[in-house]
């Protein structure tokens, strides 16, 4: 079993878990409150720059987009409770599995929602019942916001992880220095060349890459409890789907997923198989 010493102000096991609990937690509402402001930025820009289409376009893509961020920030708190439990329980050998079999399973879910808002972006806003003269804008936004889905959901990831070791500062940087790009974009390329909601789109993607390579920067950069191998993102040889079934106040929710690195994935699918 490991024996990685963690930071002390991480680890919720010691102390006063009340004195650690709110300077956890602020970063964390600053995180959100920023994510938030990532719409309503578009929303400015493009009502002050932009056209009337325009600006339905971005209300409409924005609900889309902030639907599917949504879900993948409450997926991706999965492996934050894992971690953290993993590090309480002195388990720190168990992470580098965790995080590769989450990838695998961020990644495929990535490549799902990214044929899905690029096929039927206009299906989609159309089921958003976007204005008709709207509809093609709308649909433009969606489609370029599908092509960076990879980004969005890779910041979720990382975040979750950095959250997951008791770093709940380094996502409000990173969420910080997406809004800083996004804005640039969006001045440049909704006020300067006037490419509307598509530039609006464009802004935010490029904000979130932005976002996740200096996130990748950072946890590379960052001492770790922990070490992930090549093999940790491997499936295994028989992918095989099973039936999981959680229990909460007598309720249970059977789940039908497909499994790869049983140590990594199963446990991830597991707890939320259990909400």
């Amino acid at each position: 079993m490991s024996r990685e010493k963690v930071n002390d102000k991480a680890d919720f096991t010691q102390g006063s878990i009340l004195g650690k609990l709110i300077p956890f937690m602020i970063p964390i509402l600053g995180a959100l409150v920023l994510q938030a402001a990532y719409g309503a930025v578009d929303l400015l820009v493009v009502g002050r720059f932009g056209t009337t289409s325009g600006l339905s376009a971005v209300s409409t893509g924005s609900q889309v987009l902030n639907l599917v961020t949504f879900v993948i920030t409450q997926f991706a708190m999965g492996i934050t409770v894992l971690i953290a439990r993993y590090i309480g329980e002195k388990r720190t050998q168990s992470i580098g599995a965790l995080i590769g079999g989450s990838v695998v399973v961020f990644a495929v879910m990535s490549a799902v929602l990214f044929v899905i808002m690029i096929v039927f972006s206009r299906p989609i806003a159309v089921l958003m019942q976007a204005p008709e003269e709207a509809v093609s804008l709308t649909s433009v936004y969606v489609k370029i916001c599908g092509s960076g889905i990879f980004f969005i959901v890779a910041y979720n990831v990382l975040s979750a992880i950095f959250r997951g070791l008791g770093d709940s500062k380094s996502p409000l940087i990173f969420v910080a220095v997406a809004c800083v790009i996004n804005i640039a974009g969006d001045l440049i390329l909704v006020a300067g060349f006037r490419m509307d909601a598509a530039g609006a789109a464009i802004a935010t993607v490029a904000a979130q890459a932005v976002s996740v390579v200096f996130a990748l920067w950072m946890l590379m950069k960052k001492k770790l409890p922990f070490k992930i191998t090549k093999a940790d993102f491997k499936c295994t040889e028989n992918w095989s789907s099973i039936s999981t079934s959680g229990m909460l106040d007598s309720d249970f929710i059977p789940c039908t997923l497909c499994i790869c690195q049983p140590s990594g994935i199963r446990s991830f699918i597991w707890i939320w198989c259990c909400v």
